[in-house]
Formats: C-alpha cells, structure tokens, sequence
C-alpha cells in the first residue's frame, strides 16, 4: 500500500511517501543528496519495497516539500524527520540509507536514536573532514564550482556545520553498516580518485560492525548507476 501525502510538522510540511507491507516489521529510510528530492531513488525504491516497508521523503524546500525557517543543518534536518515519522506513526526498527549529504543526516540520526536504528547504508557519502582533506587536492576550477552549488538548500556555512556535527558526535555504533564509494568519479584523478576511496573506506570506523564496497562502474549517484548494489547492502541487512 503506498501513502503519498503532506505532513504538517513544527516548522513545515513536508512531502513522504509511505510504501507499506502490513507483515513486515522493518522500515527503510532514504535520504537524498545535497539539493535532490525523494525521486532519486525511485528505481532502488521500486525494487526493495516489495519486500520492505519504505519511506521516502522530501526535506524541506526540496521536491514538493514546503520550506523552513530553520537552518538548514543535519541537526534541524534529523529532528524535522524524526517528527515526520512520529506523525506518521511508523514504528521502529529503521535501516537508513543515505547517499552523499543525505549520508551525514542519516549518520546522525543512528547517533541521535540509536535504540531505533539497526542498520545503516551509507551510498558515496560526504566524509566529515571533506573540506580539510580532500578538496584542497581538486583543481581550483572544481573547488570554486563546489563552493558556488549551495544554492538550494542551506548555504555553504550550513553545510559545513553539518559535517561539523557528524564528527562531534564521534560515531561509536555497534549496528551493520555498509560504505559503499563510487569507483568512476567525474572529473577525479586517479590520485583523486585512490584518496576518495581510502576516505569512503576509513568511515568504516563509525561502526565496529562496518564493510567496505566500491561500486567500480558508478559516478557520484551509484543508485543509478549500480543500483543493485545498494539494494543488495539493504538485503544483507534485513537478514542480520
């Protein structure tokens, strides 16, 4: 049964749809890249939703979601998911999925409410000390479009904070998680391209119960590039 709907939350509605399999107990969130909406993973959606009760949303300014007065942070945006979930009263447990910096709110929230979470996939996702250690090694064309992207949701101050708080919150989890990083990177080096992935690879240590995969064929969105790999880490973890 699929519920598309509004849901009036404290500072904004915002858009979710609810895919729901009454005989099943576990719920996957997915959270989206800086700047995209729910429909980027529509096509992993379609496929774990018959076997899974899924929830996919829009935060707020994004998609058909309305907007926030709150700053645009992974603190205020996990608060404001978790307060879409209670009015949906959609019961725990939740494997969260996370691609880029959906990646750093979703880390959060299995900080923020770790008796809910069992499971976490984190799809090329953003590492906390991105600005320090990776993109001083990017050419200064590509730092300079980076900086200028923070248009549509938070600035380049929120976005920083975010990471800020991700690290804050020194990750110990005990819970399966799974990193997977995009082997064909646009515009990397093969030296950018080697650094990326030892990066991907050391956010292995939020979880004493983390694998590694590199999707080989994948650019920045590996949900449409090899999207069976993320469906198959959620696989794995619905059998733990």
């Amino acid at each position: 049964m699929i519920h598309q709907q509004m849901v009036q939350i404290q500072d904004c509605a915002l858009y979710a749809e609810y895919i729901q399999h009454h005989s099943k107990q576990v719920t996957i969130i997915m959270d989206a890249g800086y700047g995209d909406d729910s429909t980027t993973w529509r096509q992993v959606a379609n496929e774990v939703s018959s076997y899974a009760n899924v929830l996919l949303y829009d935060r707020a300014g994004l998609g058909k979601s309305g907007t926030s007065t709150n700053r645009r942070t992974s603190k205020e945006m996990v608060r404001e998911l978790h307060q879409l979930i209670k009015q949906l009263d959609i019961a725990s447990p939740f494997i969260l999925v996370g691609h880029s910096f959906g990646g750093i709110n979703m880390q959060l929230f299995a900080s923020e409410y770790p008796n809910e979470v069992t499971g976490l996939v984190l799809v090329d996702t953003t590492p906390s000390d991105y600005r320090e250690r990776f993109l001083p090694t990017m050419s200064q064309e590509f730092q300079n479009a980076y900086h200028k992207q923070f248009l549509r949701e938070g600035n380049y101050t929120d976005f920083i904070e975010s990471l800020h708080q991700v690290k804050r919150a020194n990750l110990n989890l005990s819970i399966p998680t799974i990193i997977i990083s995009a082997g064909k990177k646009d515009f990397y080096s093969t030296e950018n391209q080697r650094l990326w992935n030892v990066l991907q690879k050391e956010m292995t240590g939020i979880s004493s119960n983390a694998s590694f995969v590199i999707a080989e064929q994948s650019a920045h969105y590996i949900q449409r590039d090899e999207p069976h790999l993320i469906v198959e880490a959620i696989q794995e973890l619905l059998m733990k």
